[in-house]
């Protein structure tokens, strides 16, 4: 019988993490009647010539969406292959679709949405597709059969109750070239992900909104059979647990240690972590982790304040963070430490705070890192929502939503004095902490000092630092 040919897009994007949720959906398909060929924008010259040639004869094209830049590199692609092969079935899931299903559907080239968990929604839909129960445009609004799919005018939103991801297959990581990752990423570190969700309710976040604050994780067993199938077919030396949050439950975490010490696998890895979790860690687990190989923990503290961050419902404590990270210097892994500036209505002496836990955190030493981020009205979050209802406009397009990234006029409430603390905070930090370097040594003392002294007026070290860096360039 002849195999339907499914090809799933990955858009550009900033950041080379392998396409862990295309995998996933790839690998639910029965092999047996559907031939899957993943593309990845970012490993590809040309992807929209690629698409193409893939997708002729393609029964359907699905493309999983990022807010932001990829969703740019989506509609390209999306419009040429309607353009092309207007008879191929286009299907969007991801993030972004998920929010906005419906905004989604009135691009004229989107066939169908999916929302949230998609290994069984995409499945259905190509069942669907291949069934020829969808007129020649794909748009013909049938319901699913048990009434979980729904559409409007313009297309199909499907979606199903989230299951237990271990119901789902091996994920198939011969879907890509790991090779060409490997080369990227510049060190042969493996993606991989063990759950789905996140329990917690941050307002300015979207897992809750897509996932209902349900979580799901994979049996330590299969997580250490996999990693040791895929440890020996690719050589990997490094795991980067994709988790929302890997520490979620404690005896999973240390049973999935246990269960790669007992294997003999030697990679080191870095997960999630939210410092709540780690300030309740047993050190017996921890250290078990730091055995298994656990070398850096990523944790989202995003305040100092810790009136802001009840204000986001963080559920968090920011002694908390500190209690973690001492764990974690005791132990010898790393830290590295997420932060957020720039919220609406944010005080002064908020944007302080965070910027006096950043140093405090920096100078527990050089694997102790910190990563400061502007706020972005990011959809299908509280913050957002309240943002929107106080007159703040969100983007009404796919198009608007794709120039987010590249425009400050979605958070106007960041003044130009603020943007300036913060740009030059981030670049002292960056290099009075880091690694001591013969070179640098003079300029980390420098970077100290203003950091110290909260003194970044005539930042002549970084212009001098940027204008080399071009020149270089």
């Amino acid at each position: 019988m002849r195999k339907h040919h499914i090809v799933l897009y990955n858009p550009r994007a900033p950041f080379f993490t392998m396409p862990l949720a295309l995998i996933a959906v790839g690998s639910a398909l029965d092999r047996s009647r559907y031939e899957v060929t993943l593309v990845d924008g970012r490993l590809e010259p040309d992807p929209v010539a690629r698409v193409l040639d893939a997708t002729d004869g393609a029964l359907c094209l699905g493309v999983s969406v990022l807010t932001g830049i990829p969703i740019r590199d989506a509609l390209g692609v999306t419009r040429a292959v309607r353009a092309r092969h207007p008879r191929c079935r286009i299907v969007w899931g991801g993030w972004h679709p998920s929010l906005f299903p419906r905004e989604t559907l009135n691009e004229a080239g989107v066939d169908a949405v999916v929302v949230g968990q998609g290994e069984e929604a995409f499945a259905d839909l190509v069942e669907r597709f291949a069934a020829g129960r969808t007129g020649q445009d794909g748009r013909d609004g049938q319901e699913g059969e048990d009434g979980e799919n729904g559409r409007d005018a313009t297309g199909v939103i499907a979606r199903r109750p989230a299951r237990d991801i271990n119901d789902f297959p091996e994920h198939d990581y011969g879907l890509i070239a790991v090779e060409r990752y490997f080369a990227l990423k510049r060190e042969r570190q493996l993606d991989y992900t063990t759950s789905q969700g996140c329990r917690f309710r941050c307002t300015f976040c979207a897992d809750p909104t897509v996932y209902g604050r349900a979580w799901s994780g994979l049996e330590p067993a299969r997580v250490a059979t996999e990693l040791d199938r895929l440890w020996h077919r690719h050589h990997f030396t490094d795991v980067g647990f994709q988790d929302e949050t890997f520490f979620t439950h404690t005896n999973r975490v240390g049973a999935i240690a246990e269960e790669i010490l007992g294997r003999d696998l030697h990679f080191t890895w870095m997960a999630t972590m939210r410092g709540d979790q780690g300030a309740r860690l047993d050190e017996h687990v921890l250290l078990a982790c730091r055995h298994a190989g656990l070398r850096r923990v990523m944790i989202g503290l995003e305040s100092g304040s810790q009136q802001m961050l009840d204000w986001m419902k963080k559920d968090l404590k920011v002694e908390q963070v500190f209690v973690t990270a001492e764990k974690c210097r005791r132990h010898g892994i790393a830290v590295l430490c997420n932060l957020i500036v720039g919220f609406p209505d944010e005080p002064p002496e908020s944007v302080a705070a965070t910027l006096d836990a950043a140093k405090a955190l920096r100078a527990l030493g050089p694997d102790f890192q910190v990563a400061l981020f502007y706020y972005r009205p990011y959809p299908g979050t509280p913050i957002t929502d309240a943002l929107a209802r106080r007159g703040h406009p969100l983007p009404r397009s796919l198009d608007e939503w794709a120039a987010i990234e590249e425009s400050t006029s979605h958070s106007p409430w960041v003044d130009a004095g603020k943007r300036a603390l913060i740009d030059r905070f981030s670049f002292y930090q960056r290099i009075g902490w880091a690694r001591p370097d013969a070179w640098r040594v003079p300029l980390q003392a420098i970077a100290r000092w203003r950091c110290r002294r909260d003194v970044y007026a005539f930042p002549i070290e970084k212009t001098i630092v940027e204008w080399v860096r071009q020149v270089r360039a």
